[in-house]
């Protein structure tokens, strides 16, 4: 459905596309400067644009191949092959009355289901699919800033008139037309037309403009207005960051998103080794390393404050560390205290292993001076890292947030009560007294655990959210200093 527009554009130019169509200057049909002619058609649906090389050339690598000398297809406005115009080719009115060179390029849907749509060069006719001839005017030398929003045409308003009974496009084919007209629209300063509202949609819309982008290598020039778009949300992106952080490091990558890439890294590496096999996948053995690195970082401090848990302690009144000799009651507190600490931040206990079958027969029984051996099992030469518990974040947050959550009372008084000639109401008081005193001791000891390097809330979370992520080599598209 051809959407209206300002009488001033709209006047002359027939819904059936007849010869009263009035040529246009600006975004996306640059009649009287452009170069480059580009068709996509999905279904139904045929988008045209007419657009400057200069500019698809400064956005996209691709183009910049594509239209080079080497690989060109381009053709002069009199129809034949493309010829060069030297440094002798005349007088500069020579150069200025010189046919221009014209470019065009269609989508190609591939021959099979798994093929990816892309443009190919064709060769162009004399006649512009746009209209008249082509005139010369004065080149484009710069980006176009964006022109009034008021001027601006979708580019829904340039496609082929559609019948009443034309089958209507299927979802993909519109994301389709839409990712390639958002492409465009970035290449000339517009902002790609995303979701302001939903942020699950806004994200498919990016990640499928990204896909695209990385097509044409154009990632350099989409990627900020896809981080720019995204950071918009504020508090919600960052929660969607943290329900699904190895999704979004991919995308923080891609768009070469700092502030994204760096939520996504600091949960990936808290909760590692979740989502392992989809970022090694997805992502480039560079982001590996950083996640790997960062992984043995956090690692390093997680153990030295663990150590330094496991040796806290109380001391007399005389400055002596607490023994069963000199104050059983304290010494049961640290007793108690560590254990409870070695029950949280163990790893899972691995399941009983089951002697070898006997074998019968004797074939694999060697005898050896009258005694008979049965082989062993050969042991095997690597074995898996037992992985950090997965509530380990929870525990060190009880240690250094919460220290009425653990070790209460009720639980206290039933330790006490394993001794009965221990137990009493005043020695029950004095040993929380003193149990209060380590649970100090241990929330100044995690406080470095505690730090939270998010942008958004790291507190609901069941790992730990305090690696750094500041250092330039922490972005992989950063080039080193």
């Amino acid at each position: 459905m051809v959407s209206s527009r300002s009488r001033r554009h709209h006047r002359g130019r027939s819904h059936a596309g007849g010869s009263s169509y009035l040529p246009q200057n600006e975004f996306p049909v640059f009649t009287h400067t452009g170069d480059v002619e580009i068709s996509v058609k999905a279904g139904t649906q045929t988008n045209r644009y007419l657009l400057h090389r200069l500019i698809l050339t400064q956005c996209s690598g691709f183009f910049e191949a594509s239209t080079s000398q080497e690989w060109s297809r381009a053709t002069t406005g009199g129809g034949g092959e493309l010829s060069r115009i030297g440094e002798d080719s005349g007088s500069e009115s020579a150069r200025r009355d010189a046919p221009k060179k014209r470019w065009r390029y269609e989508l190609d849907p591939g021959t099979g289901s798994d093929d990816i749509p892309m443009l190919v060069q064709k060769e162009i006719d004399t006649l512009s699919v746009f209209g008249a001839p082509d005139a010369r005017p004065p080149p484009v030398r710069n980006k176009p800033p964006a022109s009034n929003t008021g001027f601006f045409r979708s580019v829904a308003n340039l496609s082929l008139p559609s019948t009443a009974t034309a089958t209507p496009l299927s979802q993909g084919d519109q994301d389709l037309l839409n990712d390639y007209d958002n492409l465009f629209r970035v290449f000339y300063n517009y902002s790609p037309a995303l979701d302001t509202i939903d942020i699950a949609n806004a994200y498919i819309q990016c990640k499928s403009l990204l896909t695209l982008a990385d097509l044409y290598d154009a990632l350099a020039v989409v990627g900020p207005r896809i981080d720019h778009h995204l950071l918009q949300f504020q508090s919600r992106l960052w929660k969607q960051v943290a329900k699904y952080p190895s999704s979004y490091l991919k995308l923080g990558y891609m768009a070469q998103s700092k502030t994204i890439f760096q939520e996504a890294l600091i949960h990936v590496v808290g909760g590692w080794p979740v989502g392992e096999r989809h970022i090694r996948h997805q992502l480039p053995d560079s982001v590996l390393d950083i996640i790997e690195d960062k992984v043995e970082d956090l690692a390093d401090m997680i153990g030295k404050v663990e150590g330094q848990l496991f040796r806290l302690t109380l001391t007399t009144s005389r400055g002596e560390r607490v023994t069963p000799q000199n104050s059983y009651l304290d010494w049961l507190v640290v007793s108690l205290f560590r254990q409870w600490l070695a029950d949280n931040t163990s790893p899972p206990m691995p399941p009983p292993s089951r002697p070898p079958p006997s074998r019968s027969g004797g074939q694999h029984r060697h005898v050896h001076s009258n005694t008979t051996q049965i082989s062993p099992i050969p042991p095997t030469s690597e074995t898996s890292p037992q992985p950090f518990p997965p509530n380990l974040g929870r525990v060190y947050h009880t240690l250094g947030t919460s220290p009425s959550t653990y070790l209460n009372h009720d639980e206290c008084k039933r330790f006490l009560k394993l001794t009965p000639e221990l137990y009493s109401r005043e020695t029950l008081k004095k040993f929380e007294r003193r149990l209060e005193e380590m649970k100090s001791k241990a929330r100044e000891t995690v406080r470095p655990l505690m730090r939270s390097s998010l942008l958004g809330e790291g507190h609901n979370v069941s790992y730990l959210v305090c690696s750094r992520v500041d250092d330039p080599r922490d972005f992989p598209w950063l080039e080193p200093s």
